[in-house]
């Protein structure tokens, strides 16, 4: 018999199962942190993969979920072991943590193959460490549950509800147009942000977290629990008793995470008002599990859902209301037949179960679908044309509607850096009519393709009250931002896309309900623009930038890099002993 026999068949034995020297040595360096002997008698070991950070604010409070989630491994008969991966901060890395998220996929998936790990905990807050751990969990295959952080509760400033990220933005036009003093703007700071947790409107963090439990990789209600709620905790306990029992069942995120999981979470993140960012996001993670996923299945998919949340930056409320009124299993029960039911999820029970008794309490939060927030198909469009060949997004819900048949003149600028050094000008050539293109701005260009195509509009404009104007770039787009914003279009203009040949002065129509982004020069005259065109200097000579540069997929397929799409499993590495 060998040692995995003796021990459950678990991954765990080749390790603390061992016989001999190798076995000595596993044990008896994990017993200087004070465990005894009874651990390593066969219990499923539990990895804990903690983003946690004092550098990535929205994650700064999972030490004390990481305690919750032990507590819950130890109740269940298992030995959680705390393991840290890299935290990834959008509200103060530069140039943004997008560059990162394969980083912390590749680190965290090595860390959970390389380790004497049955199962694993994911803890996320920020919005690419929730996509980034789930990349990592695909590829590796292991039993595998989130718990994301929550998000913060509402903030509060002078008597009214304010949205982190969302109400920057409109703080900066206040700022700019005069209504609004620098002393206000920092005192307004500390009541955006009162409390541990993420972007309590449905930015990126949020729609990641609830795309989490749409795709059924947390518990139910698991996404909107405020991150300073108790309950926030008691959930986290219970995904540690959970995940126990998931190694035994060998449930895994391939048999979760499926064709019909995906739709589920497109549909849902068309009826919340989510974040453009999930559309990357999320054919990153398909592409990690071999599951067939295009961009055009996100206008598909979309188009008979309306959107039933009633949430800032789209709306009027934020998370905690959210959760008050239900949570994520109202929205999904709401859905009915417009979503796979019978898809499973890490509870153990289909999708139709768990949210077979969720309850509303606040209609003016989640709609019904017979009388929603916004019409069906004002979700996230995908657009096409000879501006973006392989396709461009536009988030309708927070777009303005007179703006979405649009014909104007080019303003272009190679950089957003470029635009912001001019945008305060008086003399600027710009009207309301006219269609700001900002470009190098993409997963090669920048690199990392951040978050700056939603850029304040100019201050003349802001002045004469003058509030969106259509923005067209290769880059993203905060999923706390809003505007008529045409995002990340591909083939960006760092590797040649058409978006390099754009001239100040061209004209450019774009029409949403057509689903067209054209760029109205001849092909001759592109032909001629293209031929003189020369591609920029490298953004990096070493390091992590210049492998992501060379191997980073395009927006359309994802950005993940070319070598890490797929999966290798968990496969136990070779005896080092």
């Amino acid at each position: 018999m060998t040692d995995t026999e003796t021990h459950g068949g678990r991954r765990s034995a080749a390790w603390f199962g061992a016989k001999g020297r190798s076995g000595m040595v596993y044990r008896s360096w994990m017993r200087n942190q004070g465990y005894s002997g009874e651990v390593f008698d066969g219990r499923p070991v539990i990895g804990i993969a903690t983003t946690w950070s004092e550098l990535a604010p929205c994650n700064s409070h999972l030490g004390r979920v990481a305690e919750s989630v032990k507590r819950g491994v130890w109740q269940a008969g298992g030995f959680p072991l705390e393991f840290p991966a890299m935290a990834l901060g959008e509200t103060l890395m530069r140039p943004t943590a997008m560059l990162y998220r394969n980083l912390l996929a590749m680190e965290a998936e090595e860390l959970m193959r390389a380790n004497p790990l049955d199962g694993v905990v994911l803890l996320s807050g920020c919005d690419k460490t929730t996509p980034g751990l789930l990349m990592a969990a695909s590829s590796v295959d292991l039993p595998a549950i989130m718990v994301t952080g929550g998000p913060m509760l509402n903030g509060k400033y002078r008597g009214a509800d304010v949205g982190s990220g969302t109400q920057v933005w409109r703080f900066e036009a206040e700022l700019a147009a005069g209504r609004m003093t620098e002393e206000e703007c920092f005192f307004a700071e500390g009541c955006m942000a009162r409390s541990n947790g993420h972007c309590m409107t449905m930015g990126t963090a949020s729609t990641m977290a609830s795309l989490a439990e749409a795709l059924g990789m947390q518990l139910p209600y698991s996404a909107s629990w405020p991150a300073v709620d108790a309950r926030r905790y008691e959930t986290a306990q219970r995904a540690g008793r959970r995940i126990v029992a998931m190694v035994a069942e060998d449930l895994r995120p391939s048999q979760i995470m499926t064709r019909a999981a995906f739709e589920n979470a497109i549909r849902v993140n068309a009826a919340i008002g989510g974040s453009t960012n999930a559309v990357i996001h999320l054919l990153a993670i398909a592409g990690r599990l071999g599951v067939p996923l295009t961009l055009d299945d996100f206008d598909t998919l979309a188009r008979e859902v309306p959107t039933l949340v009633d949430l800032q930056p789209s709306g009027r409320f934020l998370m905690e209301d959210f959760c008050y009124a239900g949570g994520l299993p109202v929205v999904m029960r709401e859905l009915g037949a417009l979503l796979h039911t019978e898809a499973a999820t890490v509870s153990g029970r289909t999708v139709a179960e768990n949210v077979a008794d969720a309850e509303c309490w606040n209609r003016e939060v989640i709609r019904t679908l017979d009388d929603p927030f916004q019409e069906a198909g004002t979700g996230t469009a995908v657009l096409r044309g000879n501006l973006a060949p392989n396709g461009a997004v536009i988030k309708q819900s927070a777009a303005s509607r007179h703006l979405l048949r649009h014909r104007g003149r080019a303003l272009v600028f190679d950089t957003p850096e470029d635009y912001l050094a001019v945008h305060a000008d008086e003399d600027l050539p710009v009207d309301e009519d006219t269609v700001l293109v900002i470009r190098g701005s993409g997963p090669r260009g920048y690199p990392g393709m951040p978050e700056v195509s939603n850029v304040v509009l100019p201050t003349k404009l802001l002045r004469r009250g003058v509030e969106d104007m259509v923005r067209i770039c290769d880059g993203r787009m905060s999923g706390t931002g809003f505007g008529t914003v045409v995002l990340h279009v591909s083939p960006e203009s760092a590797v040649g896309g058409p978006l390099a040949l754009v001239r100040d002065g061209d004209w450019i129509t774009l029409d949403v309900p057509a689903r067209a982004l054209t760029l109205e020069v001849g092909e001759e005259e592109l032909a001629r623009r293209r031929a003189a065109w020369e591609p920029p200097p490298p953004v990096a000579a070493r390091g992590w930038s210049k492998l992501y540069t060379e191997h980073v997929l395009q927006a359309d397929q994802g950005l993940d890099l070319d070598f890490l799409v797929g999966a290798s499993g968990h496969e136990v590495p070779r005896e080092s002993h």
